[in-house]
């Protein structure tokens, strides 16, 4: 699995890691696991996963994370999540 997470401000693509994860944990956890990993190199606190934020990613495999989800201010306007490639 490939998860696409980018930094957007401005409509700008500011920063972007993509994480990958070929484990045989859940897609959930590789998930969680690869917010978790993205968050560590983007130096960024861990957002929270509102019930809109699910509803999203369920239908689309992508979400946005916007300052309602992190308890820190952030400089950007949201994070996009993007699962590119599943196993």
């Amino acid at each position: 699995m490939r998860i696409w997470f980018k930094e957007w401000c401005d409509n700008h693509l500011i920063r972007d890691v993509v994480i990958e994860n070929d484990g045989e944990d859940t897609r959930t956890h590789k998930v969680f696991g690869a917010l978790e990993e993205a968050c560590v190199q983007l130096d960024l606190g861990k957002p929270i996963w509102l019930e809109s934020t699910i509803a999203q990613f369920k239908r689309n495999g992508k979400a946005r994370f916007t300052q309602d989800s992190f308890i820190e201010e952030i400089p950007f306007d949201y994070l996009e999540i993007h699962v590119i490639e599943e196993d």
